[in-house]
């Protein structure tokens, strides 16, 4: 593994998962309305559907999901679909207005299982995450490299990411007594909300 090649590529993976996108919005979401716990495992989910798809790239299947079109527009609008519907629960939550107690919220069970499956799901229908295992990790290996060369450029961008998310979650953590205040949690899951819909409307109008 060239040196120089894998440490060109972790200063872009590092800002690469500093920009926002379904993934923040997903995990922001999980942090307001259940607590670091939550929050964490949702950063968590994301991470291990991250370690899914670069483990597809690195064996060859996400090329074939890709070039499948049926296949890969179908997940795409599954993607579509899931980032509208949590982008309507977040602005369903922001007109209602009615949020329970903060320690009624971090003590509710399920919390675990609830962020890690909204953060899995809200990154694999997302296609474009595959598409871009496929079209960034060549740029730094060439072809023909070896599957275990790709799984760690693959591992490498899912770790940063995780660390990313984590780091968020803390934030929005000891945040969370102003942010749960009612007008401000109000104008946060607005806030999500658009984001989601957002980035659910991008997913649908860029060309696959």
């Amino acid at each position: 593994m060239p040196v120089a090649d894998y440490a060109t590529f972790v200063v872009f993976a590092a800002v690469l998962v500093l920009v926002p996108g379904p993934d923040f919005a997903v995990v922001v979401k999980n942090t307001l309305s259940g607590g670091r716990r939550r929050g964490s495992w949702s950063a968590v989910g994301v991470t291990a559907s991250n370690v899914v798809q670069g483990a597809a790239a690195a064996a060859g299947l996400a090329a074939l999901v890709v070039r499948v079109e049926p296949l890969f527009q179908t997940i795409r609008w599954l993607g579509i679909g899931y980032l509208a519907w949590l982008g309507v629960q977040a602005l369903r939550s922001a007109v209602r207005g009615r949020y329970p107690d903060l320690s009624a919220t971090d003590a509710a069970p399920g919390l675990a299982m609830a962020g890690f499956r909204q953060g899995f799901l809200s990154n694999i229908t997302n296609p474009k995450v595959l598409a871009f295992y496929l079209a960034v990790l060549p740029q730094f290996l060439g072809p023909g490299a070896a599957v275990p060369v790709l799984a760690a450029f693959a591992l490498t961008h899912a770790v940063l990411g995780l660390g990313y998310l984590l780091a968020l979650v803390a934030g929005l953590d000891r945040a969370r007594a102003v942010l749960a205040r009612r007008p401000v949690r109000r104008a946060l899951d607005a806030l999500t909300g658009c984001a989601l819909l957002g980035f659910g409307v991008r997913l649908a109008v860029a060309r696959g």
